[in-house]
């Protein structure tokens, strides 16, 4: 009979300290970055941000009036930006799971030096998303860096 108690117990505490995957607010984790330099050459490709993504609803993309949205922010020059999730409405489901790749372009600035002189700055970004009924997922930062050539 103490076994099966301390079995049980086990079990209890075992069960309720598993953390969900899938939550009502959507989970964000970094995953990778596509390259890590970049310049002001026009030809110059600009880093992609991959991100892996849950959602116990699966209300992310585009539906109608609904919109989700990634939000990022530049943590050097303190540029903010979003931009709309693409229509995942064929693919999003209950228990959504997926990798997102995010163009930074947007927030992509350099911190202006005195004489307009030739520099690079290393830059981080944060990240996180909202879905359909505006629910705000955690925010991760970059652990690798962009180094970016600028005037």
């Amino acid at each position: 009979m103490r076994y099966l108690i301390l079995i049980v117990s086990a079990l209890v505490i075992f069960t309720s300290c598993k953390k969900d995957k899938f939550t009502t607010a959507p989970q964000i984790k970094y995953k990778s970055l596509s390259h890590n330099a970049v310049d002001l050459n026009p030809n110059s490709a600009v880093p992609i941000v991959t991100l892996h993504i849950t959602d116990a609803e699966g209300d992310l993309g585009v539906n109608g009036n609904d919109i989700a949205w990634v939000y990022m922010k530049n943590l050097l020059t303190n540029t903010f930006d979003s931009l709309p999730f693409p229509d995942l409405q064929t693919a999003a489901k209950k228990n959504f799971e997926a990798d997102i790749d995010i163009t930074i372009d947007k927030v992509l600035k350099c911190k202006s030096q005195p004489g307009n002189v030739l520099h690079t700055d290393t830059l981080y970004f944060e990240f996180y998303v909202t879905d359909f009924a505006k629910n705000k997922s955690n925010v991760v930062t970059t652990t690798d860096a962009v180094y970016f050539t600028c005037q």
